[in-house]
């Protein structure tokens, strides 16, 4: 009996361990459009900084015709928390037999705001092109992210240029969709005296339209890093649009839950999110 159950642990050891293989691609192999000006070395911690070369970390399903999940993590456009915010949902996206990708994209450095959102619609794109090496459902490739990161993912979902880089649905953590004052982020994105046409632009609330994909969003109500206001407002705009939209807003949890055990609905948001995609 001893020996069955060491053997049923040890299996269960290789198929977590499993769960965690990765492979990385990247992103623009001939060189990249535009320059973000960063000449500082990119750093390998948490969060990474000085980004300027994009690639994606992808974990691949063990099931064909997968939906997939490229994440943006957060770090107000001036890093990226790729572990908390990106990497520590593999093992729970490989459970739901998802492919799923960290984004690593390239940081505007203060006012090339075009560059996160380019290195995004390329992933879209080169996830479809790639759909069935990576085992995925090309009408079935979602976006998500975290706080400015969650911008990132509701820009792809709004300023999308063509069916090949729209992505099929999203999904944003306690994101910073407001740009109408000024804040860290906004600065970050477009530098420190954007345009009044730059500032509507990234203002999210107001690029929604009735062919933004569905959307499911999650949040504090206690956020005082982002108001809950960003995300109730780009709520009420998906709605307006008659978008399908699904929102959840915890009592308490403040900002950059992520993935961590310390946020106390953790386990509800999660069983509801795979719940929503299950629905589609």
């Amino acid at each position: 009996m001893r020996r069955t159950f060491l053997f049923i642990a040890f299996f269960a050891a290789v198929l977590s361990a499993s769960a965690q293989k990765s492979f990385d691609y990247n992103l623009w192999p001939n060189g990249a459009p535009g320059d973000n000006g960063i000449t500082a070395e990119e750093t390998t911690g948490e969060p990474w900084k000085n980004v300027t070369k994009a690639r994606m970390t992808i974990y691949k399903s063990d099931r064909p015709s997968s939906k997939c999940i490229i994440m943006c993590p957060g770090g107000g456009y001036m890093s990226e928390w790729w572990v908390n915010e990106g990497t520590s949902f593999a093992h729970w996206m490989h459970n739901q037999h998802i492919t799923y990708i960290v984004m690593k994209y390239r940081l505007p450095n203060g006012g090339h705001h075009e560059i996160p959102l380019c290195d995004v619609q390329e992933a879209i794109r080169e996830v479809r092109a790639h759909a069935d090496e990576w085992n995925v459902d090309p009408h079935a490739v979602g976006i998500m992210g975290a706080s400015a990161g969650g911008h990132l993912a509701a820009s792809a979902a709004t300023l999308f240029t063509s069916p090949e880089n729209r992505p099929d649905f999203h999904v944003l953590l306690y994101p910073v969709i407001l740009f109408d004052y000024a804040h860290g982020t906004r600065d970050n994105l477009l530098g420190k005296n954007p345009s009044e046409e730059l500032i509507q632009r990234y203002s999210l609330e107001k690029q929604v339209t009735a062919n933004t994909p569905r959307a499911f969003v999650v949040l504090a109500a206690d956020d005082r890093t982002v108001p809950a206001e960003h995300s109730l407002k780009y709520c009420m705009a998906l709605t307006a649009n008659k978008v399908s939209t699904m929102l959840l807003m915890y009592p308490y949890g403040d900002h950059g839950f992520g993935c961590q055990e310390r946020f106390a609905f953790k386990y509800q948001w999660l069983n509801e999110l795979e719940h929503w995609l299950g629905t589609f």
